[in-house]
């Protein structure tokens, strides 16, 4: 799962960056309002925490960004104020949620699980597809009620594919969700390569129904046998 920070304050930002990492999510920042709008025009994010107090512009205009635009990230807001009006601007621009600062990171991450099962998997926990079963919290996997073992790029890519079932997701799409920034130190892809041929091995062997398919020159797209 991909988390975009848009916060100026830089050791809450550098905070949450911290904690969500260790929850295993692929997080990027931005400090500012030019920023995290570019980032929102070229970057897909399954989640953005946005401040709207941001040095040189407004939280709410991003908002206003995203709803034009027809994405459908999951906003959680989180500011310093408090007021009823902010917060009423904030969720009929579209936020999914409301934080007020100071806040505990365990009540944010606990949001965060909450919007992505509410958004993402209509309140479900687990992504279901052929005999393979996906448990986005406990980022387990199973065939067949059998665990699979995966690595942590394994899981994310596995993940990544599955939230895309049967469409065509480019090799830059997914080295951007999956790798966030640190893609752009990559001369090439051959990276993502050897882990879906890893993933694609492991899948076989478990006699899973759902298929890794290559489409040259491309991407992939995951299909149920």
């Amino acid at each position: 799962m991909k988390i975009l920070i848009v916060e100026d304050e830089k050791e809450l930002s550098k905070s949450l960056e911290e904690s969500l990492t260790k929850e295993l999510f692929v997080v990027e920042t931005a400090a500012n309002f030019i920023t995290a709008s570019e980032k929102i025009d070229i970057y897909e994010y399954d989640c953005i925490l946005l401040d709207i107090g941001l040095p040189d512009g407004s939280g709410l205009e991003i908002l206003r960004q995203l709803k034009k635009a027809g994405k459908s990230e999951n906003v959680i807001i989180i500011s310093a104020k408090d007021s009823l009006d902010d917060k009423l601007m904030g969720l009929n621009l579209g936020a999914d949620d409301y934080l007020t600062k100071p806040f505990h990171i365990a009540e944010l991450n606990a949001r965060i699980k909450a919007v992505l099962r509410r958004k993402k998997l209509k309140g479900k926990q687990r992504l279901e597809y052929g005999n393979l079963s996906l448990d986005i919290e406990e980022r387990r996997v199973y065939v067949n009620q059998d665990l699979l073992s995966l690595n942590r790029k394994e899981f994310d890519i596995l993940n990544y594919f599955l939230f895309n079932k049967n469409r065509l997701v480019t090799k830059t799409a997914l080295a951007e969700h999956v790798w966030g920034d640190n893609i752009d130190q990559a001369d090439n892809f051959d990276f993502i390569y050897y882990q879906i041929k890893n993933l694609r091995k492991k899948l076989r062997e478990a006699n899973t129904n759902v298929k890794i398919n290559a489409v040259y020159g491309i991407g992939y797209r995951i299909t149920e046998e």
